[in-house]
C-alpha cells in the first residue's frame, strides 16, 4: 500500500523514474534489514492505513507522506539518535527532489517529532505522531504482538536491562494528560492504548 501512496507523490512533483525508483529501492532496502520485526515496511502500510480516511483535515498531505518513509529509516536499537539521522537523511532525499526548503525543513521537524511524541502547534504533525502510536490502541492481542516484536529488536539486552527500560518509557505514556494529542485518534484509542499499557506493566514486566 504505502509504496504506491509514494510513487504517486513522487510522480506529482515529476520525479525522473530513476531517482523515484533508486529512492524507493533505499527505503525498501532499510526496512527490510534483519532484525526489524516492528519498523518494517508493515509499519509504514500501517500510518498509511490510519491517515488515509483523514486525508482531507491534513493541509500538507506530500510532505506527511515523506514523513511516513523517512521516520524509522535508519533504526538502531543500539542508539538514541536514529530519529536525527532519519531526518537528516529524509532532508538531503527531498532536497534532490527539487522541493521548496521549507516544505523539506517541516518533513524533518515531523520526523524529529517522534522522538517524544509531544504536542505539536502544527496539526499535520500531531496526527502524524498519532498514527505512529496507534499501535497502542489496538485490541489486546495485537498489542502483545507488536510489544513482542519490540522485545525481539531488542533482543541484544538481557531482560534485566530490558524491562526496567519498557517500564520507563511505558509509564511515561501512562503519566501524558493525553497519549493522543488529536481528538481523532484520542477518541479511537486513547482508553484502549491505556488497558494495554496497564495490562503489560502489570502482566508482562
Amino acid at each position: 500500500m504505502f509504496e504506491q501512496v509514494f510513487k504517486n507523490e513522487l510522480l506529482n512533483i515529476d520525479a525522473k523514474r530513476s531517482l523515484a525508483d533508486k529512492l524507493w529501492a533505499e527505503i525498501d532496502s532499510n526496512y527490510n534489514m534483519p532484525g526489524r520485526y516492528y519498523h518494517n515496511l508493515v509499519h509504514l502500510d500501517n500510518l498509511t492505513e490510519q491517515l488515509l480516511p483523514i486525508k482531507e483535515r491534513i493541509e500538507d498531505w506530500q510532505t506527511l507522506v515523506f514523513s511516513i518513509a523517512y521516520h524509522d529509516i535508519i533504526y538502531d536499537p543500539l542508539r538514541q539518535d536514529n530519529e536525527e539521522k532519519s531526518a537528516a537523511l529524509a532532508y538531503d532525499r527531498l532536497t534532490q527532489l527539487k522541493r521548496p526548503a521549507d516544505l523539506n525543513e517541516r518533513c524533518k521537524q515531523q520526523i524529529l517529532s517522534t522522538k517524544r511524541h509531544q504536542l505539536s502547534a502544527e496539526a499535520d504533525t500531531n496526527y502524524f505522531t498519532d498514527a505512529d502510536l496507534s499501535i497502542l490502541g489496538t485490541d489486546k492481542n495485537s498489542y502483545l504482538d507488536y510489544a513482542a516484536q519490540i522485545r525481539k529488536e531488542y533482543s541484544y539486552y538481557p531482560d534485566q536491562l530490558y524491562k526496567p527500560g519498557r517500564k520507563k518509557i511505558l509509564a511515561a505514556f501512562l503519566e501524558m494528560k493525553n497519549i493522543f494529542k488529536t481528538k481523532y485518534f484520542r477518541d479511537k484509542y486513547e482508553e484502549q492504548a491505556r488497558n494495554n499499557i496497564s495490562y503489560e506493566l502489570e502482566s508482562c514486566l
